[in-house]
């Protein structure tokens, strides 16, 4: 039987390597030549090394609190406003489309996008925000939801054993926002397709919660991107494609690319940290405040046994909490 399973091994390792040089373009990753692992294991019989990450994030505990840290709102009440969550799985989707289309390793890109958001604290931008103002009034750090991503996968999760993810997964969920690029070309279609679905799918949940009215959206960027998420987003999808293919980087073309980011720093100003909707937003960023306050000043109330010192506890604390364990707690 050993022997059997080592056949059965080597025969989908051979097949997988085979169709990844008959398919893929030459400057996608390789599942089999991953960097590897801080800790080093044997291949899996039946999946590759990626779609391994991509198993380990969907069951993690980090991934499933995700479906409870609402993207813009605090506890909505419909039924139908997106979360971290759907964001998440909607961002995993387009990426694959995009890695597809140009040849790049699917699986690879599904795993950065899945892990993405995985460090988000509870109440979207606001929460984030609000969180790292207190830890560096606090304690002299800061807080951003990339970095706590990539310490709930190496630390907090399996009981602070981590997941022990690959190199290129990590990298990408590290560098899916902030001033690094990824260094594969999977990780830069997960940067900025991150984007693309949330922005588009925040200005549709804005205007159904009444924070925004559709003739409030800016005309020239519409009239270029489309007047619909779904347009927008074909609009953005194919503009990466066709941009980037037959290069060595993940870019849009200028035209297109200048009208999202301004359709993201309209987002901001008026939706994300703007007018709109500051009475959730004080209710977020003093409940984020006061909880972590009070861990601070009470140590011996954190879960016990956590990895870190206390600046460390009471954040992995704070940002694992959900919308409702938050607002419930206070």
């Amino acid at each position: 039987m050993p022997e059997l399973a080592g056949a059965v091994a080597d025969g989908f390792e051979a097949r997988i390597r085979s169709l990844e040089e008959d398919q893929l373009s030459p400057l996608a990753v390789r599942s089999y030549e991953t960097r590897g692992r801080a800790v080093t294991e044997d291949n899996c019989r039946l999946r590759t090394p990626f779609q391994r990450d991509r198993d380990r994030i969907v069951h993690s505990k980090a991934f499933r609190r995700l479906k409870h840290k609402t993207q813009v709102f605090v506890a909505p009440r419909g039924d139908h406003f997106r979360t971290r969550l759907t964001h998440t799985l909607e961002a995993a989707g387009i990426a694959r489309v995009v890695a597809r289309a140009l040849r790049l390793n699917e699986d690879l890109t599904e795993a950065i996008a899945l892990g993405h958001d995985l460090g988000h604290p509870p109440f979207g931008h606001t929460g984030e925000e609000a969180l790292d103002r207190i830890l560096e009034e606090r304690f002299g750090r800061t807080f951003r939801h990339n970095e706590h991503s990539l310490r709930i996968v190496d630390v907090l999760e399996k009981e602070g054993r981590g997941l022990n993810l690959t190199l290129e997964v990590r990298d990408g969920i590290l560098n899916h926002t902030g001033p690094n690029e990824p260094e594969t070309l999977e990780g830069r279609i997960v940067r900025i397709v991150d984007r693309v679905a949330y922005i588009n799918h925040d200005i549709d949940d804005a205007i159904r919660a009444g924070l925004l009215a559709p003739e409030e959206l800016p005309a020239e960027e519409l009239a270029l991107l489309g007047d619909t998420g779904s347009k927008r987003i074909d609009t953005l999808v194919h503009d990466l494609v066709e941009t980037s293919a037959g290069r060595d980087e993940i870019v849009q073309s200028a035209q297109i690319g200048e009208a999202m980011r301004d359709l993201r720093a309209f987002m901001f100003e008026h939706v994300y940290l703007g007018g709109a909707g500051d009475g959730e937003r004080r209710e977020a960023t003093e409940t984020v405040h006061s909880i972590f306050a009070h861990f601070a000043d009470h140590p011996e109330d954190l879960p016990p046994d956590r990895p870190g010192d206390l600046p460390e506890r009471v954040t992995d604390y704070v940002a694992g909490m959900t919308d409702r364990f938050a607002l419930a707690w206070r």
